[in-house]
C-alpha cells in the first residue's frame, strides 16, 4: 500500500525543488477548478445531488452486508463468480489462479485503483503473465515504471516533452523522424501500439466505479473507450473492486453517476459509461467467457464501526485531490501512496496504520477545499484532526511537537497565566518586527520561516483586541 523506501519530508523537498514537476502541476489548477465549478453552475439541483448522494451512500453503508449478499446472488444468477478477499495477499493469488486456468500470457487493464493497491501488475509478471495498462495515462506511468500520481489523471505529474521522449525510447518501431510534437500525435501512436495488444488479451481486467447490487452488475466509467475493450474482447472478464462500492439499484448508480463526472473532470457525463452484467450469453455477439469478481476488505470492514467511516463514502472523483494546496505544491508521488491528496491522507493510514504514514494526516493547510466540493460530503478535515489525535495519543508525533503541544496545554488550562504570557509575546514582537513588519528567521519557527516570512503581529492579542472592542462599545 506504501510505497517501498518512501520518506514524506525528504520526498516533498524533492518535489517542491523539481522545476519540471511544478510546471506540469499548474495544468491541475488551471484545468480541473474551473471545469468543476462550471459543471456545477450549469446544474441547479447540483446542490440536493450532493445531499441525494451522500444519504445513498450512507444507507448503503449502513446495511452493507445486505446488499452484498444480493450482490453475490445476482452476479451468480447470471453465471458470474463472486470472490471474497480479506487482503491483498488473497485478492492476488485469486487473479493469479484465474490467470493460470485460462492460461493467460498477456492481460489487459482498466484504470483500477484496487488493482494499484494490491500491486497485481507485478505479482503477474513475477509469474510470467504481461500486464498492459490501456488507459493512456496509466499506460505513460507504466511504460515509467512510475506509480500513478492522481487518482483520474495517473500521469498528470508530466509534461508533455517528457511524454514525447518516453515515446521515442519505447516505441522504436516507428520511423525516427515521426512528428509527436502535439497531442493527437501522441494518442494516435499510443492507439496503434495498444490494438494489438487489445486482440491478443487472454483476460481483461478493470476496476469499477460502482457495483449494483440490484442486477449483480458492474458499471465502469471513462473517456477513452479502453475500458469496453479490456472487457468485451478477452475469454475472461475479471472485476477487481473493494467492498464499499457497493450501491442498492441503477436508480442510485444514476444520481452518484451525475456528481461523479462533473467533480471530477466537469463533464456531464463521461464519454462511456459502461454496464457488465455477468459473461455472455448464447445469443450475444460478443464479451467474455467467463465473468469474475474480487471482492476486497482490506481493513474497510473496520472502518465501518468508527470515526472514519465517512471516507468509504469516497467515489474516487479526485475533487479533494484537485483542490487541495498541498497536492498542487508537491503532486501525487511525494505522498508515498497509491492514494495522493486528502483522500489518501485519510485512507492510506487507515489502511496501512497510523504508525506508518504518521505524516500524510499533517499534509493539510486544513483550508477546507476539500470538504466543500466533495460530491458526496465526506468531512475530510475532521477526519484528518482525528488522525492527528490518533497519532499524539499513540505517541507517534515527533516528540519536539509533543513537547510543544504540551507546553501550550500547560498555558491553555491557566488563563491569566496564558493571557500575560501571549500578551507579553504579541508585544515583544511587534515592538522587534516593527521596521520590516515580518521575520525571516524566528527560534523555534524554523519550519515556517524555511519557506516564507512570518508576519509580525500588531503588538496585541486577538483576546486583547476583542476585550478593548467589548470596553468602547456601545
Amino acid at each position: 500500500m506504501s510505497l517501498p523506501g518512501s520518506n514524506f519530508s525528504d520526498d516533498v523537498r524533492v518535489a517542491v525543488a523539481d522545476p519540471q514537476l511544478q510546471r506540469a502541476m499548474r495544468h491541475v489548477k488551471e484545468g480541473f477548478i474551473g471545469k468543476r465549478a462550471k459543471a456545477a453552475a450549469r446544474l441547479p439541483e447540483f446542490e440536493a445531488l450532493r445531499d441525494a448522494a451522500r444519504d445513498i451512500k450512507n444507507h448503503t453503508l449502513a446495511h452493507l452486508d445486505l446488499y452484498l449478499e444480493h450482490y453475490e446472488a445476482q452476479v451468480t444468477a447470471s453465471g458470474g463468480h463472486v470472490h471474497w478477499c480479506a487482503g491483498p495477499t488473497e485478492a492476488r493469488a485469486v487473479i493469479l489462479d484465474i490467470c493460470r486456468q485460462a492460461g493467460a500470457r498477456t492481460v489487459t487493464k482498466g484504470k483500477s485503483m484496487i488493482g494499484e493497491e494490491i500491486d497485481i501488475n507485478a505479482h503477474l509478471e513475477a509469474a510470467g503473465i504481461t500486464p498492459v495498462e490501456t488507459d493512456l495515462g496509466e499506460y505513460i506511468v507504466q511504460m515509467r515504471h512510475e506509480r500513478p500520481s492522481h487518482i483520474i489523471a495517473p500521469a498528470v505529474h508530466l509534461t508533455k516533452d517528457l511524454i514525447e521522449a518516453d515515446f521515442r525510447a519505447q516505441h522504436r518501431q516507428f520511423p525516427a523522424d515521426r512528428s509527436l510534437s502535439q497531442v493527437p500525435e501522441l494518442v494516435d501512436e499510443a492507439r496503434q501500439v495498444l490494438r494489438q495488444r487489445f486482440l491478443d488479451a487472454d483476460v481483461g481486467i478493470t476496476g469499477a466505479n460502482f457495483l449494483v447490487a440490484e442486477t449483480g452488475s458492474s458499471i465502469i466509467v471513462t473517456n477513452e473507450g479502453n475500458g469496453d475493450l479490456t472487457q468485451i474482447l478477452p475469454r475472461v472478464h475479471i472485476v477487481v473492486a473493494s467492498l464499499e462500492k457497493i450501491v442498492p439499484t441503477f436508480e442510485d448508480a444514476a444520481t452518484l453517476l451525475r456528481v461523479l463526472a462533473r467533480s471530477a473532470t466537469g463533464q456531464e457525463f463521461s464519454t462511456y459509461t459502461t454496464v457488465s452484467t455477468g459473461p455472455k450469453r448464447p445469443d450475444d455477439g460478443d464479451g467474455p467467457a467467463a465473468y469474475h469478481v474480487v471482492l476486497l476488505d482490506n481493513g474497510r470492514s473496520d472502518l465501518l464501526d468508527g470515526p472514519f467511516r465517512e471516507i468509504l463514502r469516497c467515489i474516487r472523483c479526485g475533487a479533494c485531490i484537485n483542490h487541495c494546496p498541498v497536492y498542487h505544491a508537491i503532486g501525487g508521488h511525494a505522498y508515498g501512496s497509491v492514494y495522493p491528496g486528502p483522500i489518501g491522507a485519510v485512507l492510506t493510514p487507515a489502511l496501512v496504520g497510523i504508525e506508518a504514514a504518521a505524516d500524510l494526516p499533517e499534509a493539510s493547510t486544513f483550508c477546507g477545499r476539500c470538504e466543500e466540493v466533495c460530491p458526496v460530503r465526506i468531512p475530510l478535515p475532521k477526519l484528518l484532526r482525528h488522525w492527528r489525535e490518533r497519532a499524539f495519543e499513540r505517541r507517534v508525533t515527533p516528540r519536539a511537537v509533543r513537547a510543544g503541544i504540551g507546553l501550550w496545554a500547560f498555558f491553555a488550562r491557566r488563563p491569566a497565566l496564558y493571557g500575560f504570557a501571549t500578551g507579553l509575546a504579541a508585544r515583544l514582537l511587534g515592538a522587534a518586527g516593527r521596521r520590516r513588519g515580518r521575520f525571516a528567521r524566528l527560534p523555534l519557527a524554523g519550519g515556517w520561516t524555511r519557506f516564507r516570512d512570518l508576519p509580525a503581529p500588531e503588538g496585541r492579542t486577538f483576546r486583547n483586541q476583542w476585550a478593548a472592542r467589548k470596553r468602547h462599545r456601545p
